[in-house]
C-alpha cells in the first residue's frame, strides 16, 4: 500500500475505477472517468462520464450526493478539468460543493489541465491526494493519454493466427481459423476504438464490413483504409453500412477521388507522399481528429511494415488449436530480421482461454523499455 492512503481509500478508488470502465465503448474522443463521493464511511454519490459532450463523471456523482457532499472526500480516476469546454470545469463544481478532500487516480495528461485542476482545488483549501491506483487508471485511457502526450493514437494489432503461427493458407483462405467466441471478443475491441485501419488489399481480397457488431453499441467506429494507389472500389461493403470511411492514398486524381466520394468515402491524399503512405503520418492525422485508439486488422505486410517502424503499441493475437502447414502465410511480412539481434521484443502481459481459442495480449518493447 502506498504510504498516506487507507484500506478504504483503496476500496472507494477501485470502485471510482470500476465505473468509470463503464464508459470503455461510449466516451471517445474523452476520457474514460469514474468518480464516488465518500462522506463517514459511506458512499453518497457516484457516477461516472459516459458520453462527450454530457456530463462528466464528477457532476454525476455531485448530483448524487446533493447537500451531501459538503466536507465529503471524492474520489476520481482522473485530475479534474479546470477549463470551460462542451462543458463546465469539474474542478469548480467541486469546489462549490465545498468538498473537504478529493483524492485522484492520476493527473490529466491534457495541456489545458495538466495540474492546473490539482493547483485550483488546493487553492480553494480541499486537501487533494494523488497516485493512488495510477497504473490502473491509465490502463482505462492508453489512446488519450498517448495522444495528449506525443501526439498520435494508441496502435493495437489484432491478428488470428493457427498454433504454428499462420494466419491464411496460401491460397488466401482463412474463414474462420478462430472460433466464434473469438470474433465476439474482437467486436468488444472494436467498439472501445476509435477507428479501425486496414489495408486497400484486405478490402480488395475479403471486403469486409469492419463495423461494430455487438449488441447495444449504436456507435460506429472510423474506419480507415491505407490505398496507395487507390484502388478502392466503389462497390466495396464498408461503403453502404453505416459509419464514416476514410481513404488515405498518394494519388492526386479528381476522377477517382470524385468516384469514391461519391459512393460514400471520405479521401485524404497525404503530403509528402509517392511511393506509398506514411503511417507516421496517417496517424499524426487521426491524431488530429481526436482519435484515441487505433486497432489495426490488415495483412501481415501492413502490419509487419508498422511493426518494424515501432509503430504499433500493442498486439492481441488470437491463437486457434488448429495446425496449417509451411506453405500457409505467415503472421507478419519482416523483412530483414537474420539474427537474434534483429529480433523484436515482445512483453506478454496477459494470456486467456476465449471459447477454444487463446488470446494473447503483448506489448511491443522498445529500446526506452529496457
Amino acid at each position: 500500500m502506498i504510504e498516506g492512503f487507507s484500506t478504504a481509500d483503496y476500496e472507494f478508488m477501485a470502485r471510482a475505477l470500476h465505473l468509470a470502465e463503464r464508459g470503455l465503448y461510449t466516451t471517445d474522443p474523452n476520457p474514460r472517468v469514474g468518480c464516488v463521493i465518500v462522506k463517514n464511511g459511506k458512499v453518497v454519490g457516484e457516477g461516472w462520464h459516459q458520453r462527450a459532450g454530457e456530463p462528466h463523471a464528477e457532476v454525476y456523482a455531485l448530483n448524487a450526493a446533493g447537500n451531501q457532499a459538503a466536507e465529503a472526500t471524492a474520489y476520481v480516476t482522473l485530475e479534474p478539468c479546470c477549463h470551460h469546454g462542451r462543458t463546465p470545469p469539474c474542478s469548480e463544481a467541486l469546489i462549490k460543493a465545498k468538498l473537504a478532500r478529493v483524492v485522484i487516480a492520476m493527473q490529466d495528461p491534457h495541456t489545458r489541465v495538466d495540474g492546473a485542476g490539482i493547483a485550483q482545488l488546493h487553492e480553494a483549501g480541499i486537501q487533494v491526494d494523488t497516485g493512488l491506483l495510477q497504473e490502473q487508471a491509465a490502463v482505462l485511457n492508453p489512446g488519450f493519454i498517448k495522444r495528449m502526450q506525443r501526439g498520435r493514437p494508441f496502435v493495437r494489432c489484432k491478428l488470428g493466427m493457427s498454433l504454428d503461427g499462420r494466419t491464411a493458407m496460401a491460397s488466401g483462405e482463412s474463414k474462420w481459423i478462430t472460433s466464434a467466441a473469438a470474433r465476439e471478443d474482437v467486436q468488444r475491441l472494436r467498439a472501445r476504438s476509435s477507428a479501425i485501419v486496414t489495408g486497400v488489399g484486405t478490402v480488395l481480397a475479403d471486403d469486409p464490413s469492419m463495423t461494430v457488431r455487438l449488441e447495444g453499441i449504436e456507435r460506429q467506429l472510423l474506419r480507415v483504409v491505407i490505398d496507395t494507389h487507390l484502388r478502392m472500389p466503389e462497390t466495396a461493403k464498408m461503403l453502404s453500412l453505416p459509419g464514416r470511411t476514410l481513404v488515405m492514398t498518394c494519388r492526386d486524381d479528381d476522377a477517382a477521388r470524385e468516384r469514391l466520394q461519391q459512393a460514400g468515402a471520405e479521401v485524404n491524399v497525404m503530403p509528402y507522399c509517392s511511393n506509398s503512405v506514411s503511417m507516421e503520418a496517417v496517424l499524426d492525422a487521426l491524431a488530429e481528429r481526436e482519435v484515441n485508439e487505433v486497432l489495426l486488422e490488415t495483412g501481415a505486410t501492413l502490419s509487419g511494415a508498422m511493426l518494424q517502424q515501432g509503430l504499433i503499441d500493442e498486439l492481441i493475437i488470437y491463437m486457434a488449436p488448429v495446425l496449417m502447414g509451411d506453405n500457409a502465410r505467415g503472421l507478419f511480412h519482416l523483412p530483414g530480421l537474420e539474427t537474434m539481434a534483429h529480433e523484436i521484443q515482445l512483453d506478454i502481459s496477459d494470456v486467456r482461454a476465449v471459447g477454444k481459442d487463446w488470446r494473447i495480449t503483448a506489448k511491443v518493447q522498445t529500446e526506452s523499455d529496457e
